[in-house]
């Protein structure tokens, strides 16, 4: 049965009657990657598109690691050599061992299951957002920048039948757009205002993070991996960017961050950042004589969900639609491949729009399918059954292989893939059998965890 059409109450003509309204096939809000990448491979397939973003480029942004399955992708852009121009080559990812701070367990991408893709890079994301906003622009796509949408209104269809935005120097647009793509980010703009945003209840992180210059890197070919370090309260990420800068962060759970305290005893972000740091002696050591080049940034109140991706003439995607833990470097091909699926959704919609609703369930299945592994390792990541698999993998029936395949985004279409990542969860199971009292304190203070809140400081606009 299909769910009942969301039909706001039509919106006030907040823009004014003398404003022109103009008649689009498709307007996208967010010029962050998903939205740039919605917007140009509609462009090309002949629609008129709209672009607004409510910020200038560039801007500061986490989420700085990608994933080999973000390469074909860009590739179709038509923007790979130049997104590697720009990044830091990345060979895979290495997680240090607990108990020797001088070795860890490398995970190439070489070893995929199927490796046609076998690397990714780092970007700085001011820069990567920028250039792929601009390549927007230059395919075919209007883009606004310092525009803010302020309003979409609903027909009695349920369909977007006006979008309205407004310029930072005051100027008004109004729109009538065939379809709506919400590209908003974790400003989860229709989301929001449609009520269908939910907080996600078994997981709950909060991340202190900044830029740094002269940390250590690794020699050789994994000068450009991504370091995945654990600590007692959570997880560390140490991310090569160029010109001699790492970013570094600390997930941890919402309450590790209360222990900051409060009145004149009040830990500052950079303080509590550098003290957990300090926790982790692979990380300890790669930090010695590093120069902090950024502001620490604290955010919290990490997942959450929509409970549906689309409707009537508009859709969801990228963090607009979900955002999980970015344990796995998962957030920005997340967004692209959506984006990338949206298009081809909505220049079949608009072709031929009785196919539209079957293409909407067809695309949330295939969504779903993907974030549910991502999902459960990383709800896991920090419990001593998953610190024991990782402390000594195995490759039996390529599984360590699936798992390396996973980490490079191959999870969606890839079916040799995903019934490895199920044989996996069996192997956790009976490791969990083995181990079962520190299963259960793990499992106990994962819960805890989940409810748990931290409301700090933040990047963004919109937090459950």
């Amino acid at each position: 049965m299909n769910p009942a059409p969301i039909v706001p109450a039509p919106a006030a003509d907040a823009a004014g009657p003398q404003v022109p309204v103009r008649d689009v096939d498709v307007v996208v809000i967010g010029g962050g990657p998903a939205g740039s990448t919605a917007a140009t491979l509609l462009a090309r397939a002949g629609h008129s598109v709209v672009l607004l973003e409510k910020d200038a480029h560039p801007r500061f942004h986490i989420g700085e690691s990608l994933l080999p399955m973000n390469m074909p992708i860009l590739d179709e852009l038509g923007v790979l050599d130049q997104v590697r121009a720009i990044g830091v080559h990345k060979a895979g990812a290495d997680f240090p061992l607990a108990d020797d701070v001088t070795r860890s367990h490398v995970f190439r991408f070489t070893r995929q299951l199927d490796p046609r893709h076998d690397f990714a890079v780092h970007v700085r994301r001011d820069q990567f957002d920028a250039l792929l906003f601009e390549h927007a622009g230059a395919q075919g796509v209007e883009t606004h920048a310092r525009t803010r949408v302020t309003q979409v209104a609903f027909g009695r269809d349920g369909r977007p039948s006006r979008v309205e935005a407004r310029a930072e120097d005051g100027t008004p647009l109004a729109l009538r757009p065939r379809y709506v793509i919400d590209a908003s980010g974790r400003d989860t703009f229709l989301s929001s205002r449609l009520k269908l945003k939910r907080k996600n209840p078994a997981h709950q992180s909060a991340a202190l993070f900044s830029h740094f210059r002269g940390v250590a890197r690794h020699p050789g070919e994994d000068a450009g991996n991504i370091t995945i370090a654990r600590f007692e309260h959570g997880w560390f990420w140490l991310i090569p960017l160029p010109d001699d800068v790492m970013s570094v962060g600390a997930v941890c759970s919402p309450e590790y961050l209360k222990q900051r305290g409060s009145g004149e005893a009040r830990l500052d972000n950079e303080a509590l950042l550098m003290r957990t740091l300090a926790t982790n002696p692979a990380v300890r050591a790669r930090m010695q004589g590093a120069e902090r080049v950024a502001p620490v940034h604290a955010t919290g109140n990490y997942s959450y969900g929509a409970r549906r991706m689309a409707g009537p003439g508009w859709i969801l995607i990228g963090d607009a639609y979900t955002f999980v833990d970015p344990i796995f470097s998962s957030g920005v091909f997340l967004a692209m491949d959506s984006a990338r699926a949206a298009a081809t959704l909505v220049d079949a919609a608009l072709r031929a729009p009785a196919r539209e609703a079957r293409l909407q369930r067809a695309m949330q299945a295939r969504i779903e399918r993907g974030l549910r592994h991502f999902t459960w390792f990383i709800y896991r990541f920090n419990t001593p059954v998953m610190r024991r698999l990782f402390s000594a993998p195995r490759n039996d029936l390529q599984v360590e292989q699936a798992v390396i395949s996973m980490l490079a985004g191959d999870v969606f279409d890839n079916a040799a893939v995903r019934w490895r990542l199920h044989v996996f969860r069996l192997i956790y199971a009976m490791n969990a059998i083995a181990i079962a009292p520190q299963a259960l304190r793990g499992w106990l203070a994962r819960r805890r965890q989940a409810r748990a809140v931290f409301r700090g400081d933040t990047l963004h606009e919109g937090n459950p």
